[in-house]
């Protein structure tokens, strides 16, 4: 595949404050490529450097081969940019506002314009200040959209949209990538990018800790799993066994949480003779949380030790 983003050890700085720190990406034509974090991370940061919004403290980033602040035009031509904080000229109709950033791209195609509007189901003909939060989403949504872009680089796209909306929203997504599209979404809700990216990157205060397929993600997260035996559960051969933690008895019925290879412990329940095993599988959310649990945990750990 062709590389379409690519940074190599992008850093920016606020003076004593940190931005981003050595973030190395390579994002592929044809992909929905996640950018997972929480909120302060630095992912907008890392999308405003991309766009040349801002300038990196060192390092490099290119977009489609051009170095972003060689050519920031050439490359803005070819793509589809929603910010993650969209506000736009109060006293224009959401129509005029579309028209006005399909003009600067020398025109659009307008029956594929009115098409994005009423799958939306978006009506232009209000003034931008009278939408709701959710409707100006659509407005930007939209401007990003109309001119079939070569990549689009989405900040937080489903804020405000309800269920139905984001269903639509994703099927766009879909089809831009079927076209030859490619696309960026940063996000701190775990939920879609698990349903709509092929790869994701998930960076934590400024660095990138972990780019995987979203599949591949959900190993390093815990499984919950529950063990029923016909007689006195036997807790100790569980409790002992790499991985295996909060391990709890209710009557016939053991919990436990396994992280890690969940083998050892289907073994040992065969041997043991449970009547029924439950393991649930985790949710991209859970792997998160799990990951960024242990380690806040070890962080904890080692400053107990050192004092």
């Amino acid at each position: 595949m062709t590389g379409v983003i690519r940074t190599e050890k992008l850093t920016k700085t606020y003076g004593s404050h940190r931005g981003i720190v050595d973030v190395d990406l390579d994002v592929r034509q044809g992909e929905v490529f996640g950018f997972l974090g929480p909120n302060g991370a630095g992912k907008t940061t890392t999308i405003r450097t991309l766009l040349d919004l801002i300038r990196p403290t060192s390092g490099k980033a290119y977009v489609f081969d051009i170095e972003s602040s060689a050519d920031p035009t050439a490359i803005h031509k070819r793509l589809g940019y929603l910010p993650g904080e969209f506000a736009l000229y109060d006293r224009l109709t959401g129509g005029q506002t579309l028209e006005y950033f399909g003009n600067l791209r020398g025109g659009v195609d307008r029956a594929y314009r009115a098409q994005l509007i009423e799958r939306f189901d978006l009506d232009p003909s209000r003034r931008f200040r009278e939408y709701s939060k959710g409707n100006k989403q659509k407005i930007g949504l939209v401007a990003a959209l109309q001119h079939k872009p070569e990549l689009l680089l989405l900040d937080e796209p489903t804020s405000g949209l309800d269920p139905l909306v984001q269903q639509t929203f994703f099927t766009l997504l879909r089809e831009r990538v079927a076209d030859g599209g490619t696309v960026f979404l940063s996000s701190h809700i775990l939920s879609e990018v698990e349903r709509s990216c092929e790869r994701v990157a998930i960076i934590r205060e400024g660095r990138i800790v972990q780019v995987d397929r979203v599949d591949a993600l959900r190993d390093l997260a815990h499984h919950q799993v529950e063990l029923r035996f016909d007689g006195e559960p036997p807790v100790g051969e569980f409790a002992g066994i790499p991985g295996v933690s909060d391990v709890q008895v209710e009557d016939h019925l053991i919990r436990l949480r396994v992280f890690g290879p969940i083998t050892p412990v289907l073994q040992a329940a065969a041997r043991l003779g449970v009547t029924d095993f439950l393991s649930r599988e985790p949710s991209l959310e859970e792997t998160f949380l799990a990951q960024y649990g242990r380690e806040s945990a070890e962080v904890n750990r080692g400053s107990a030790a050192v004092k």
